[in-house]
């Protein structure tokens, strides 16, 4: 069965951040990912991580002013400087947590000019990728849909994959969030059998479409999902980014080995 790993920004807010290690790791997770480690202290995360026998799989580089509402900065002409400083700042991060993987947001831009938002992206995603290779760290980026994300400078997997072949660094790859792929263009099925096999597949995620809920919720019919990708060997993580409905562990019936269902 593939290998999941908690969202410790969506999941488990019934909890304090830093407590919510301890959960994820009772309820059976090995891995977590989350949006942001900026705000606490690299080697309390590791001890938290550490204490817990979890694996950081995943984190975002710095998005430029979240709270003002912005979603990255990597496709924003004038912000190189600002978005190279982060990903440094990122893969010092990455370096203390052990963590392979870095999602590298690409930003909101509007009506701007795409050629010239495309130049930036693809300079910056370049350097970004060489700095981390040295670190043995992926740079990951991430389609994303854009009823939840309007304006959103990427927005379907072809588009990405474009990306990654025209910078051509073997460290980048595609964060493939099968909830925005589902709402922007659906067909799952062939896209899994598509991309995976490429190679250009890094990370995983998952949650139940329309409402972002449990994944077992909605639309997708992820026991067919998940078959799919066992059947691809594919050996990455899946990302669980999604709202639990009520309590995180009570919501966690889908989960095909949680609690010995091996259904």
């Amino acid at each position: 069965m593939p290998r999941f790993a908690a969202n410790l920004s969506m999941m488990y807010t019934e909890h304090d951040f830093l407590d919510r290690f301890a959960a994820a790791s009772a309820d059976g997770f090995e891995a977590v990912e989350y949006l942001f480690p900026y705000p606490y202290d690299a080697t309390e995360l590791r001890r938290r991580l550490d204490d817990h026998g979890l694996r950081q799989v995943l984190f975002n580089a710095p998005p430029g002013a979240w709270e003002s509402g912005e979603r990255g900065i990597a496709a924003l002409t004038g912000r190189e400087a600002e978005a190279r400083s982060g990903i440094g700042r990122a893969l010092e991060y990455a370096a203390e947590l052990g963590c392979p993987r870095v999602h590298v947001m690409a930003g909101l831009v509007g009506s701007g000019d795409s050629a010239e938002h495309r130049d930036t992206y693809l300079a910056n995603l370049a350097w970004a990728a060489e700095r981390a290779a040295a670190a043995g760290v992926d740079i990951l980026i991430e389609p994303i849909n854009g009823r939840d994300m309007p304006g959103y400078f990427l927005n379907r997997q072809s588009e990405a994959h474009t990306v990654v072949r025209e910078v051509a660094a073997p460290n980048l790859k595609v964060q493939l969030d099968l909830y925005h792929c589902q709402i922007v263009e659906g067909d799952l099925t062939t896209t899994l059998r598509r991309d995976l096999p490429t190679g250009r597949v890094g990370h995983l995620q998952i949650a139940g479409v329309p409402d972002r809920h449990e994944p077992d919720r909605g639309e997708l019919n992820i026991r067919h999902l998940f078959g799919v990708i066992d059947d691809l060997g594919f050996d990455g993580w899946i990302g669980c980014e999604y709202i639990p409905r009520a309590g995180t562990s009570e919501g966690l019936g889908w989960r095909p080995d949680y609690r010995g269902d091996n259904a």
